[in-house]
């Protein structure tokens, strides 16, 4: 075998606690799982005292490139930061600078944990492109925006250009193309059925906004007498597999809705604290048996990548909602980050969890330092007291792509001196 995770704690999510354990990795999967003995020889052995492996973190939803506008155009509304900052900074991007900006957040990801991203943004090709050298699991799409009344046709937009290319060149499920309408107030109803006739043709995903802000869900309901969510589902949106970011003043009868359809919702708990979105109601749609994952959105509102602090603040957040300190407890918030968002990138077959037969999509946790030497149960350290400083390795089809602060797959001097560089553009 290629690696072995000797004497190691493993944190799965559907099973207890495996205490001195050995993992092993063959290629791409994970190929033995036993207690720590004399197991099979292996190219290298890894010492794991004081260590924990678990699955790999998922974030799903994000605007990757968006690292450029790290704290940029901050503490405003999401209707004033959208439209009079970020969409007319978005208007100097070119495909180069996209893949910048997605090497930046690339980087950020690989350090603190996440091996898997569904990004929603421009030029989603230079997009794939990045991550599939980086060596993550990335759904990557580019949102449908455009106010023509009439006219509009998707196979002329250059998004279908885009999403033809990262599927021709998409060959080992790595990486993978999805289709995005941005929001029900960014196109209209006879471009979602464009795109809809083209999702459902290629079976793809679907990525969309939906009830992130009182002002849009408020709005829709003005214009259409219905809530986003069932707009989208009057024309179709929710017909393929999808995830619907936010959701947070979604109704009973919504989540009904998205229960009925399937659809996984990204829940962003800092992005939306940042933007006072609100809160989403969590805990009522896994009570409902809905499939929610977690995102971090894009680095403008949000500011960090960082998907230990996501998981910890959407359980924080659902206990201080209800007023009941056992709402969705810490296994649960770390199956939202792996298991979930392995479901909604619809690799739940393959990833999310360690055992035998399914990708070697892992990290390695140091847990040998002061916030979490103290541990009487690894599952509550990881979701409360753990943060990405504390990946000491993170593996992606059991290829390692970092490692103790080193990146073995993206040039990380190159890439913030070319981040540096990018920035001079949007100051000018």
């Amino acid at each position: 075998m290629d690696l072995l995770f000797r004497d190691v704690t493993v944190v799965n999510m559907d099973a207890p606690v495996l205490k001195n354990v050995d993992v092993g990795v063959l290629g791409r999967k994970i190929c033995y799982l036993a207690k720590t003995g004399h197991g099979p020889e292996a190219v290298r052995v890894i010492d794991c005292k004081h260590k924990v492996l678990m699955p790999g973190l998922y974030n799903t939803h994000t605007h990757g490139a968006m690292t450029l506008f790290r704290g940029f155009a901050g503490d405003l509304s999401l209707e004033d930061w959208l439209f009079n900052n970020i969409f007319p900074a978005e208007a100097k991007l070119t495909p180069e600078l996209i893949r910048v900006g997605t090497s930046l957040a690339v980087a950020e990801m690989i350090a603190s944990g996440t091996i898997a991203f569904t990004d929603m943004y421009i030029s989603m090709d230079a997009v794939a492109e990045v991550a599939d050298s980086a060596g993550v699991l990335a759904n990557v799409s580019n949102a449908v925006i455009d106010f023509s009344k009439e006219g509009y046709v998707f196979k002329n937009d250059k998004i279908f250009a885009q999403t033809e290319k990262v599927l021709s060149n998409s060959t080992d499920g790595r990486i993978k193309a999805d289709v995005s309408i941005h929001g029900v107030y960014t196109s209209l109803p006879y471009i979602w059925e464009q795109v809809m006739d083209y999702t459902l043709e290629k079976n793809l995903n679907m990525h969309v906004h939906l009830s992130e802000t009182k002002t849009e869900h408020e709005n829709c309901i003005k214009q259409f007498g219905l809530t986003p969510t069932q707009v989208f589902d009057k024309y179709g949106v929710f017909d393929v597999p999808s995830t619907a970011a936010h959701c947070v003043w979604v109704t009973d009868e919504d989540i009904e809705i998205l229960k009925k359809k399937n659809v996984t919702v990204a829940h962003n708990p800092l992005s939306n604290l940042k933007l006072a979105s609100g809160l989403a109601p969590v805990a009522k749609m896994l009570e409902k048996g809905l499939n929610v994952s977690i995102g971090t959105d894009g680095m403008s509102s949000n500011n960090s990548h960082d998907m230990f602090e996501e998981l910890k603040m959407a359980s924080l957040l659902q206990k201080y909602a209800t007023g009941d300190p056992t709402t969705l407890p810490a296994l649960q918030a770390l199956k939202m980050a792996t298991v979930n968002g392995a479901k909604a990138q619809g690799r739940s077959h393959e990833s999310g969890q360690i055992k035998e037969g399914f990708d070697a999509d892992i990290i390695l946790i140091d847990q040998n330092n002061p916030r979490q030497t103290m541990c009487y149960c690894p599952i509550s350290n990881l979701a409360y007291s753990s943060s990405g400083r504390d990946v000491e390795m993170t593996v992606c089809r059991g290829k390692v792509l970092y490692e103790k602060g080193e990146f073995k797959t993206i040039d990380i001097e190159k890439t913030l001196h070319d981040a540096r560089k990018a920035k001079e553009i949007f100051l000018s």
